[in-house]
């Protein structure tokens, strides 16, 4: 059994900054790629930041220059730091682990999504 938890959601007005963070814990051997997905009210749930186990990045168009993605591959934990925020912005975020497990089962780990709020 594999758990991400995530913290760092919360209410900010536009142009502040949050850091969201999630940490992956149980019956894990290693983590391949992580990332950060984000769902609004009435939309589909789209990535927004990915890293790999040996840091390559990609991050969503509309997010470039404001959010940075980063990891601990000893401590199993993703880290987004969010600037600059919009109240597009505004939607609850996922965190995503490509874990390989003890008995070498690879799977899709989520977490519980935590709430982003942008707003004046």
């Amino acid at each position: 059994q594999v758990q991400l938890v995530e913290s760092g959601g919360g209410l900010v007005q536009p142009g502040g900054s949050l850091r969201l963070s999630c940490a992956a814990s149980g019956s894990l051997f290693s983590i391949n790629a992580m990332a950060w997905y984000r769902q609004a009210p009435g939309k589909q749930r789209e990535l927004v930041a990915r890293i790999t186990s040996d840091s390559s990045i990609n991050y969503a168009t509309s997010v470039k220059g404001r959010f940075t993605i980063s990891r601990d591959n000893a401590k199993h934990t993703v880290n987004l730091q969010m600037n600059s925020l919009k109240p597009e912005d505004t939607a609850v975020y996922y965190c995503n682990a490509v874990v390989v497990t003890t008995t070498s089962t690879s799977f899709d780990a989520w977490g519980q999504g935590t709430l982003v709020t942008v707003s004046s």
